[in-house]
């Protein structure tokens, strides 16, 4: 089994100016949400579109940034 990993370097939250926790907890709380909110907004979308959007699209503008800035390891 392969575990995703992310890292982001360049970041001024640590003093060794990568992060590798933060973005890997953060991705793994995108798929979660994702696998739940996508089909929702799918359904959602059918009747309303800018809310389906808006259900589908969140985890990424919300879930994500916010889990991998909370966390600067």
């Amino acid at each position: 089994m392969v575990f995703p990993a992310c890292v982001q370097c360049g970041t001024r939250q640590n003093p060794c100016r990568c992060k590798f926790v933060g973005p890997t907890l953060g991705f793994v709380a995108f798929v979660i949400t994702g696998i739940i909110e996508w089909p929702v907004g799918a359904v959602v979308y059918i009747f309303k579109h800018a809310k389906g959007r808006r259900i589908m699209g969140h985890p990424a503008r919300t879930v994500y940034p916010k889990v991998s800035r909370a966390i600067p390891i």
